[in-house]
């Protein structure tokens, strides 16, 4: 081997052999943010932009001592001198000045995140899942619907039919509200009522016992359609007491839903009682005869369900209260 190719060049053999710089030996040591004071953060925006000790603490309420022993713990945290005194008054060092065009954004974000930003219904765009029977969603959705497109034309509302484990669902954050009726919630959920409502009855027009009195007895000879709940938890049950009254000894008519049962009550002798607001609403769309309920039963209550973990939730707040108006105007 030539004495050339085995002679190796000293400052060679350091460049190869040096380690990394850490991140301490490039000024830039790692920092412990749990043991980080952030508001320390707060002072050093202050210090940066003020450039007085003074000043700055003025700006953020704290004394001038106060403000110099924030100054002097940053100095040790991020071991630089920050800001150094000159015939000007004080200066900032070249990672000082990174800091002050870096921070300020930083600050503003951290800002937003935590602040309670106000909801404008105009710049929604998310989905609301409601859960409720048909008959509710008839009552409800047409009043409903228009006042949140024109208050929030971007939010889409979803429509879920199926009231099954309600209760968890909304726990799971899978739906949003629950519209039914439920007398007692479980703890984690709230209830608020939005309207009571009256029983009726739904014959069709032609009917042959609206030729005759309308009685107790009469009533209670008649085949009756009874509409399924929507789940076993307390939800979408139409009428709880009817099953107790003394009828024609017949079971009852058992129908899926509430856009059925109408189409059948029109072309039957079968009688179906429901709350009076869907009774209009029905009897407004097909050839049926409303009649009030001969007997007497308990006022039909309808709420509103919602789960805590969204109870403070500006958007859900927001549609709560939407949600309630729109029943106000409902018939």
């Amino acid at each position: 081997m030539s004495n050339t190719a085995s002679r190796i060049d000293p400052a060679n053999r350091l460049a190869t052999s040096r380690p990394a710089p850490t991140s301490a030996a490039r000024g830039g040591a790692d920092i412990n943010l749990a043991a980080f004071d952030l508001n320390l953060l707060v002072a050093l925006d202050a210090l940066l932009e003020c450039r007085n000790v003074t000043h700055a603490g003025q700006r953020v309420g704290l004394s001038q001592p106060a403000m110099s022993r924030s100054l002097a713990r940053l100095r040790g945290m991020l071991k630089d001198d920050l800001l150094v005194r000159s015939s000007a008054g004080l200066v900032p060092t070249p990672r000082a000045e990174r800091l002050a065009e870096a921070l300020p954004p930083i600050l503003a974000q951290i800002r937003e995140l935590l602040g309670s930003r106000s909801f404008l219904p105009g710049e929604c765009r998310s989905t609301i899942t409601l859960a409720m029977s048909d008959h509710q969603a008839l009552v409800l959705l047409p009043r409903l619907l228009p006042r949140a497109r024109e208050r929030a034309p971007d939010l889409d509302v979803v429509v879920d039919s199926s009231l099954a484990g309600a209760l968890k669902r909304l726990e799971q954050g899978e739906i949003d509200f629950a519209i039914g009726q439920i007398h007692d919630t479980p703890s984690g959920t709230y209830r608020r009522k939005l309207y009571s409502d009256r029983f009726a009855c739904l014959l069709r027009q032609d009917h042959p016992a609206l030729s005759q009195p309308w009685t107790p007895d009469s009533f209670a000879a008649l085949r009756h359609a009874v509409i399924a709940p929507g789940s076993e938890d307390g939800f979408g049950k139409i009428y709880d007491s009817l099953a107790r009254l003394q009828l024609s000894g017949r079971d009852p008519v058992l129908v899926p839903n509430a856009m059925t049962a109408p189409m059948m009550i029109a072309e039957t002798d079968l009688v179906l009682t429901v709350p009076h607001r869907v009774a209009t609403r029905l009897a407004a769309m097909l050839p049926l005869r409303v009649m009030e309920v001969p007997v007497e039963l308990p006022p039909y209550e309808v709420c509103l369900i919602w789960h805590e973990r969204r109870h403070r939730d500006a958007e859900n707040r927001w549609m709560r209260a939407e949600i309630a108006a729109a029943t106000l105007t409902a018939i």
